[in-house]
């Protein structure tokens, strides 16, 4: 790669290997440069039609195993801590080693050392706890520790485990007391402060979330779980020089990761620095890190900057179930092109379809190449592009609408009728099918059946344009009255 090329990397210097080839460095450079010059790359509005703007992230969270952290809270803390009797300490101490290893039978001892007259001790009662959750019974599991911090408030372990419950159930409100009580109660493990900071974070509790992965990241500096998390924030609240800094440092210490390339080139598109974008998503290709998400962000930015061979490729590396996204993108490319009146880089595209396709696909390919052909003026081979997606789908209603057309435009207006009727019996087309069989009763002069199809097609949607429209035609049925003998 040439040195220009790596100083300005948005990586900077990395230690990774780059490979990207030479004529898409020239395609690059030379974009770069005439950018400024030329209205050349699609605005932001055509971008959003390629889905640019995906999830800057998702908020999964870190790797938690509850059952380790459960497990490990079995070991019990003398003096610090609400005391057994005698009775459960001894029966604790049988039992304690297969807490985790067959967590049943820990469940049926203990619920055995239990009695109706006398109340469980709430360090009993966490103990239980944590072997129902270890058994799946996560109700009973919430039940005791609940009732051990009710009776023992300042019981930092029972905090926790609830806090961890709460958790893994997604009841991150409730997940975020609990850790917040342990941590006023004098806990200071990373671990709490991370895990409270998610839960606020998936509370939108942003600022609190901050400082939360902040204090995560000052007692545990290389958890990658806390880095991403405190990345999340920064991306969020749009702190973008801040999220640049993290998500480097992540890519640096975990190249392999590919959701840190994608947010790192999401957050270089909403900056509007596309070309970085490209070649940083470019880099991740050359890697091998690249997955569907990467390579559909990539074939889109291409897309967006008019370098149609390289979108297209980018397009067609898509693994399945991923193609069949990268076969929508490419079409709705086209016919975009095509509406546009880019014609030859509309051909390029559908061109570029030689390998088989999808069900949905194949109907696709064939409505965009009778749009092409519909614009060209070909109306025989667009007619025959419709006759072949019709066989596939006899009650497409965009096909039929495009038949009618074609029949509109040859001035065979008694098949264009044909073609709308069917159209109009399709839902999703009634709207625009009224529109059209509304037009060809106006110009054969069928005032009242022309005003009939406007008032239908008011049904469904009701707009001023139309309106004016109908109301014009409703002259025209008085003045054709007044004329009558």
């Amino acid at each position: 790669m040439p040195r220009a090329a790596i100083r300005d990397h948005p990586l900077g210097l990395l230690p990774i290997r780059i490979v990207i080839p030479m004529s898409i460095l020239r395609k690059i450079f030379l974009l770069s440069l005439l950018l400024p010059l030329c209205g050349m790359a699609l605005d932001d509005a055509d971008l959003n039609q390629f889905n640019i703007d995906q999830q800057l992230h998702q908020k999964s969270g870190p790797k938690l195993d509850p059952k380790r952290i459960i497990n490990q809270s079995n070991s019990f803390l003398k003096e610090r801590e609400p005391e057994m009797t005698e009775e459960e300490y001894a029966l604790y101490e049988k039992i304690v080693n297969i807490m985790g290893s067959n967590a049943d039978l820990a469940v049926r001892l203990l619920e055995g050392m239990m009695s109706e007259k006398q109340h469980p001790s709430p360090a009993f009662e966490f103990i239980l706890g944590n072997a129902y959750y270890n058994a799946g019974k996560i109700d009973q599991a919430e039940k005791r520790y609940r009732s051990a911090v009710e009776r023992y408030p300042t019981f930092i372990r029972a905090w926790n485990n609830l806090g961890v419950l709460y958790y893994t159930g997604n009841r991150f409100a409730e997940a975020a007391t609990c850790f917040s009580k342990s941590i006023t109660l004098g806990d200071h493990d990373p671990t709490t402060f991370g895990l409270l900071g998610y839960s606020l974070e998936r509370g939108e509790d942003y600022i609190s979330a901050e400082m939360a992965f902040m204090q995560a990241l000052g007692g545990d500096p290389g958890n990658a779980d806390w880095k991403e998390g405190l990345l999340r924030i920064c991306i969020s609240e749009k702190q973008n020089i801040r999220a640049e800094a993290l998500v480097k440092t992540l890519i640096k210490d975990h190249p392999q990761e590919s959701r840190y390339w994608l947010m790192y080139a999401n957050i270089l598109v909403s900056e509007n620095r596309k070309l970085e974008a490209i070649v940083l998503l470019e880099s991740a290709v050359g890697t091998g890190v690249a997955g569907p998400d990467e390579l559909t962000l990539l074939g889109d930015l291409y897309a967006a900057q008019r370098l149609f061979p390289e979108a297209i490729a980018i397009y067609q590396k898509l693994p399945a179930p991923a193609s069949l996204a990268g076969e929508k993108k490419l079409l709705a490319f086209a016919q975009m092109l095509t509406g546009s009146g880019k014609i030859p880089e509309a051909k390029r595209v559908l061109d570029s379809f030689k390998q088989e396709l999808t069900p949905e696909g194949q109907i696709a390919l064939h409505q965009a190449k009778a749009d092409w052909f519909f614009a060209q003026n070909s109306m025989p081979e667009a007619r025959k592009e419709i006759d072949s997606l019709l066989l596939l789908a006899p009650f497409n209603g965009r096909a039929l609408l495009t038949r009618g057309r074609i029949y509109a435009v040859e001035n065979d207006p008694s098949r264009a009728t044909l073609a709308f009727e069917a159209a109009y019996r399709v839902d999703d087309t009634r709207y625009v099918a009224s529109l059209e069989l509304a037009n060809i009763e106006l110009k054969n002069r069928h005032y009242a059946k022309s005003v009939e199809y406007l008032q239908k097609a008011l049904v469904i949607e009701k707009t001023p344009a139309i309106e004016d429209y109908l109301a014009r035609i409703k002259t025209l049925v008085v003045t054709d009255d007044h004329l009558l003998p």
